[in-house]
């Protein structure tokens, strides 16, 4: 297509622009039917709402911060707001930072595309036209494959052993008082065991519902509690989330008894046939991710475990746990739902005992098959 035409396109200008509409702040209007474009041009690739707001949140902060619109902006503007991220208190880990980054990125090459347009728009009002200001020299390089905080680690055995103790502990205790919210500790208890004995990410958790519990054919003992049904992992960018099976696992077959417990004995309390998520409120409601964020934070902080031990460290726990068991590499990464098995190895830490085994296994094969 020649002649410069601009195709209409999701987050082209022309759909965005009303031709021959004159505006009393051009620059603010623009500006906005930018975003506007720009956030429609997201959602056709099948990106999330959460996703394209947050997007779109940072671009306002930005244009904030250089005080100036996206046809003004400098690298230099892209220096100062990286700077302003890794100083005080409020200190933002490098790799929130290197999001940041290729959101600004991207938003460069969408403006700069000229299928939308928009440098066109630019030139034509304000004589002037964006440029791409996230260069190499002035953004961050992802170096390494893991950049979370290193304070975040897997659950030691005695730490695990710890919390459900104080968990189970907690149930019977409220049960005694003749409190209200028995059920509600047994959930709290049931919900992080789960998380563990299977490796479950947080919202892997909350979205489980009752169908998603399933039997193993070769455990006809354990009845629907063989495996989850896994319906929203994780998604990779701009593609529906990734189901798979997570079968229970020998070394966690205590998960069992607990989840028939919840299930057949508890969760009918609530009286909510007809709702067929897994995990309750205390209104029949399904519990959310930031509820039970900050359930776990609290039962950490009453169990008087470090604070930097998150929910999602169980699921560290997890993979490093599997692997020491024996688990093949294939299976562990197929379990946690990870593309990769590189992926996989950040998750895992295993602990002295587990490499000091492992070595002596190594020495006394290779020195037996010297002596004879």
């Amino acid at each position: 297509m020649g002649g410069g035409l601009v195709v209409e396109i999701p987050g082209a200008a022309p759909l965005e622009l009303v031709s021959g509409v004159v505006h009393l702040d051009e620059e603010r209007a623009v500006f906005e039917a930018m975003l506007t474009g720009w956030g429609r041009q997201q959602r056709s690739r099948l990106l999330s709402e959460d996703t394209v707001t947050a997007r779109v949140r940072l671009l306002r902060r930005f244009t904030e911060f250089a005080g100036s619109f996206p046809w003004q902006w400098t690298p230099g503007d892209v220096e100062d707001f990286t700077v302003s991220l890794m100083t005080g208190t409020q200190r933002l880990a490098p790799s929130t930072i290197r999001g940041y980054h290729l959101t600004l990125r991207m938003f460069g090459d969408f403006l700069l595309d000229a299928r939308y347009g928009w440098v066109a728009q630019c030139e034509e009002r304000f004589d002037a036209i964006p440029s791409q200001v996230c260069r190499d020299f002035n953004t961050v390089a992802h170096l390494a494959e893991y950049e979370g905080r290193p304070q975040r680690r897997p659950f030691t055995y005695d730490e695990l052993q710890h919390l459900f103790d104080f968990l189970d502990t907690r149930v019977v205790q409220v049960q005694r008082s003749g409190r209200k919210g028995a059920w509600a500790a047994m959930r709290d208890a049931q919900m992080v065991k789960t998380c563990y004995a299977y490796g479950l990410r947080r919202r892997e958790l909350c979205t489980l519902d009752l169908p998603d519990l399933r039997p193993n054919p070769k455990m006809r003992q354990w009845d629907t509690y063989g495996a989850v049904h896994v319906r929203f992992g994780k998604a990779g960018r701009g593609k529906v989330p990734r189901r798979r099976t997570v079968l229970t696992a020998p070394e966690f077959d205590w998960v069992v008894a607990g989840m028939r417990q919840w299930v057949e004995e508890v969760r009918p309390i609530l009286g909510r046939d007809r709702v067929e998520a897994l995990w309750l409120t205390e209104r029949g409601q399904r519990i959310s991710v930031k509820s039970m964020d900050h359930r776990f934070a609290w039962l950490r902080e009453q169990a008087g475990l470090d604070s930097d031990l998150t929910l999602h460290c169980l699921r560290h726990s997890y993979v490093t746990h599997l692997i020491e068991f024996g688990y093949p590499e294939r299976f562990v990464t197929e379990q946690v739902g990870h593309s990769y098995a590189s992926t996989t190895a950040i998750y895992t830490s295993v602990s002295n005992d587990f490499k000091n085994k492992t070595l002596q296994a190594a020495l006394a094969r290779v020195y037996q098959e010297e002596q004879q």
